[in-house]
């Protein structure tokens, strides 16, 4: 079986040594560079709790232990580049923790992560959005686990690199593209049957 190549391209060179050089300075205690951190992979590790559904209570537990860990370690990791993914396998552990001792899922109705209201738009037409977000988070809760997971983390702000996504849902990194691709077609493909307009897909 022929393998995927994934490049690597000029940003994610200049990602990964700014990222070092945070780590680095964060290590000797420069406080700007750990709140760099904390501001650049907190969503990161937002959108992997909100994957595991897990009890606000417990979602908070694991929040500060995971940069707890990253204290503790923040001087003796080996690929500092690779921190970001660190926090991902991190959080997906303590969050599998969580739901072990909680032994219990409790769902969540959180829609934050699909607003995209513009202030400056009249009030029909917020509703209608508003209306299609609801219709269209339906949708979403009806994809399997694995593609909630994933589409959840993808649409971090910042976005976090393939290496980070793999290593928080626990995919190959040349499976992320061809797995988000099917996902993404599976949300449409529902979306068109209950017919709310998407609009174009990224291929067209």
């Amino acid at each position: 079986m022929r393998q995927a190549k994934v490049s690597v391209s000029r940003q994610d060179v200049e990602h990964q040594q700014e990222v070092r050089n945070l780590v680095a300075a964060a290590a000797v205690g420069d406080e700007a560079a750990w709140n760099a951190l904390v501001d650049r992979f907190s969503p990161l590790v937002y959108a992997i709790v909100q994957g595991f559904r897990i009890n606000p209570a417990d979602a908070e537990d694991v929040n500060q232990t995971v940069w707890l860990r990253l204290v503790e370690h923040l001087g003796r990791l080996r690929e500092p580049e690779r921190v970001g993914a660190w926090i991902a396998t991190t959080t997906r552990n303590e969050c599998l923790r969580a739901l072990r001792l909680a032994r219990r899922q409790v769902p969540t109705e959180d829609e934050a992560v699909f607003e995209r209201a513009d202030p400056g738009e009249g009030t029909d037409r917020r509703l209608l959005l508003s209306e299609r977000d609801a219709a269209l988070w339906r949708l979403f809760e009806t994809l399997p686990e694995r593609c909630k997971q994933l589409l959840r983390i993808v649409i971090a702000d910042p976005a976090p690199s393939y290496d980070e996504v793999a290593s928080a849902v626990g995919l190959s990194v040349g499976s992320i593209g061809p797995t988000r691709a099917r996902c993404l077609k599976q949300l449409r493909r529902s979306a068109e049957l209950a017919g709310i307009d998407l609009g174009p897909s990224d291929s067209e």
